[in-house]
């Protein structure tokens, strides 16, 4: 995990090709109190090291980032008001990379849709 303690990941459901993922935040980690002071938000790059995180533990790869497209920031997330989120990831291997298509969310409200490949790392 690149950023220790900032959330734990409380269930984890794949079948071949798509990974339903639940995820606690702890709102009490220090990048909540930078991002912002007395109105934490969950940040974007946060978010997207979470999905990787996630797809490495599904797949069992090493990843790095190549490219992310059409990511869309649907709505913000607050750890204190949503400290649960759902990662819905349909994940595809094309020749070396691995893409996923991710739509995040909390209590029916979608927060974060993206398309992301990912090289495979030797």
């Amino acid at each position: 995990m690149l950023i220790e303690g900032l959330y734990t990941l409380q269930s984890m459901e794949r079948n071949d090709q798509e990974v339903n993922a639940k995820v606690q935040l702890h709102k009490e980690h220090d990048v909540f109190k930078g991002h912002f002071p007395g109105n934490p938000v969950m940040p974007g790059v946060c978010m997207i090291q979470m999905i990787k995180e996630i797809t490495e533990k599904a797949t069992g790869e090493t990843l790095f980032l190549n490219i992310a497209s059409n990511v869309k920031f649907m709505a913000k997330i607050n750890p204190e008001e949503n400290e649960l989120i759902d990662l819905n990831l349909k994940i595809s291997r094309e020749s070396g990379t691995i893409k996923v298509k991710n739509v995040t969310s909390y209590d029916q409200t979608i927060a974060l849709k993206s398309s992301i490949t990912f090289k495979i790392v030797s």
